[in-house]
């Protein structure tokens, strides 16, 4: 697969994936991949990337991923570029999960310069005012939740 995306700074968080050129819509971009933890294992690290990221002045460091019902994925490791993906309330791509494998695909047109981005779809909870949200996009909630949860808060 031909590489079609590069790292750089974002406006929205840290570092972001860049589209190398235009990308047509259902294109499979990137695989999501990482250590394949158990989901009592995942919540742990991801308790310990958040309290890294806490410590750090960076929030949002957390790269686990919900796999299955059984495992998660720990894409805190140097050859995981889809970890540098940011969130979007109005993404150009979504997350599919294929034979247990996360694949990153475009769910609409990108153009060459465009950052890549997706919902990470965080559920509604009590903590959710916890999940800023950065992205810019005219929709913007405010918050990275799924979008089944909007209409629970007000913007």
């Amino acid at each position: 697969m031909k590489k079609i995306y590069s790292k750089k700074k974002s406006k929205t968080h840290g570092f972001g994936l860049f589209a190398l050129v235009d990308v047509k819509k259902n294109i499979k971009i990137i695989e999501y991949v990482g250590d394949k933890v158990t989901r009592k294992e995942g919540d742990h690290r991801a308790d310990m990337q958040a309290l890294r990221g806490s410590k750090n002045k960076k929030n949002g460091m957390v790269y686990v991923f919900e796999l299955n019902k059984r495992y998660d994925i720990d894409g805190d490791v140097r050859h995981n570029h889809a970890r540098f993906i940011n969130h979007s309330c109005d993404p150009n791509c979504e997350v599919q999960n294929i034979n247990n494998r996360l694949w990153i695909w475009s769910k609409k047109k990108i153009n060459k310069g465009e950052e890549l981005a997706y919902n990470y779809g965080y559920e509604y909870d009590s903590d959710y005012k916890d999940h800023k949200c950065n992205c810019g996009s005219l929709n913007c909630l405010g918050y990275i939740l799924k979008k089944n949860h909007w209409n629970k808060i007000s913007n």
